[in-house]
């Protein structure tokens, strides 16, 4: 059957309509008050993010990829030093590394959870690695504890990718939980429009336990400066606007919202979807709750393909999250890996599809994207 209605991967436009005064409100507030950089809805948004994480220390900036890139020059990464990242991420995780002439030093995934494989990570560390970037794909969280305890036997930082996760929660095994980007040396989000806290625009941020560090960040941030025209460090210009932040102060209100909405409508998922055979649906890792910020399945017997034109042949959209995995891309071969170096990856690269989920997911239009994924596989 194919939908009588535009369906959407990410309903944006619904999700504004059903909090519209509230956030037309911060818009002519904060224009009003011509205070574009820096206002008070920066400061404002800054001590949100900190209350609803529980950390010491947030410090906006620009995007998601600055932030990754403002967190390896606080930790003092020099050219040539060694970063592990995993194989299947987005691009801007290792894009950055290259950028600060760093080497990355690819590592393969879990299968199931499609998070890094931290039984893999003593073999790869060296004298000249200094960090290991866990990436919270997809709205979960990685396996920190073993992450973690790695990385303080060999004395190198962690910084955790959490631009698909936040909100999502890491537990420990007493059963106590810390929120994804504050467990490791520095956190990194971004708040593009589509992510669980999406402004209407670029934005990003960093998180950090340590004062120090978050200190660092907020100079390098700020052109190096921690007061006006006088420059102690190497730094960049990367600041959240304040009109986004205004957008951000009124969204994070209902971040735990947007979560629950997202998760029933996985759950809805995992119930008519579970049992196909030639389709995997998302594991939920022991350790984490899961956010969703993309419903990620696997389809088995090359079909995947068959599958996408299918669906989008009825108006039902969909995404690859990702198509080619970041050793195979054209502008990283440089580094000398080749195909089959990590076949985890790989192989996801030609298995994975996400399906349509967001905030405003209708009962009636899931169950026809439901119903048209089971027709294919009958």
């Amino acid at each position: 059957m194919k939908a009588a209605q535009t369906i959407q991967m990410v309903d944006l436009k619904n999700q504004y309509l059903k909090i519209k005064p509230e956030i037309d409100k911060a818009l002519i507030e904060a224009v009003e008050a011509t205070a574009y950089i820096n206002g008070p809805e920066v400061k404002q948004f800054i001590q949100s993010l900190k209350d609803f994480n529980k950390v010491k220390r947030a410090v906006t900036c620009a995007n998601g990829t600055d932030a990754l890139q403002i967190a390896m020059m606080a930790l003092d990464f020099k050219p040539g030093d060694e970063v592990i990242v995993p194989a299947f991420t987005y691009i801007a995780t290792v894009e950055v590394i290259a950028l600060l002439g760093l080497v990355p030093r690819f590592i393969d995934v879990r299968k199931d959870t499609f998070e890094l494989d931290y039984t893999q990570l003593d073999a790869l560390i060296s004298e000249k690695t200094v960090g290991i970037i866990p990436v919270h794909l997809f709205g979960q969280c990685s396996n920190m504890v073993p992450i973690l305890s790695i990385a303080k036997k060999h004395n190198i930082a962690v910084i955790e990718d959490t631009a698909q996760a936040m909100g999502a929660e890491y537990i420990y095994a007493d059963g106590t939980k810390s929120f994804a980007g504050t467990i490791g040396d520095i956190g990194t989000t971004s708040f593009f429009p589509s992510k669980n806290l999406g402004c209407f625009g670029d934005g990003g941020a960093l998180l950090t336990q340590n004062e120090g560090l978050g200190e660092k960040v907020h100079i390098i941030a700020n052109h190096g400066q921690r007061k006006k025209y006088y420059h102690e460090t190497i730094g960049v210009n990367s600041r959240l606007d304040t009109i986004q932040a205004a957008i951000l102060n009124v969204k994070i209100k209902y971040l735990n919202d947007y979560s629950f909405a997202r998760q029933k409508v996985a759950k809805k998922y995992d119930a008519a979807l579970g049992n196909i055979d030639g389709l995997s649906i998302p594991v939920r890792a022991t350790y984490s709750t899961h956010v969703f910020n993309q419903y990620t399945c696997r389809v088995s017997n090359g079909k995947r393909d068959e599958l996408k034109y299918y669906l989008e042949e009825r108006g039902i959209p969909t995404m690859i999250y990702y198509p080619v995995p970041v050793h195979l891309q054209e502008a990283y071969s440089i580094y000398g890996y080749k195909k089959g170096d990590f076949p985890i990856s790989e192989q996801l690269c030609n298995d994975v599809i996400s399906f349509p989920i967001h905030t405003e997911m209708q009962d009636d239009v899931q169950e026809l994207i439901i119903e048209n994924i089971l027709t294919f596989f009958r």
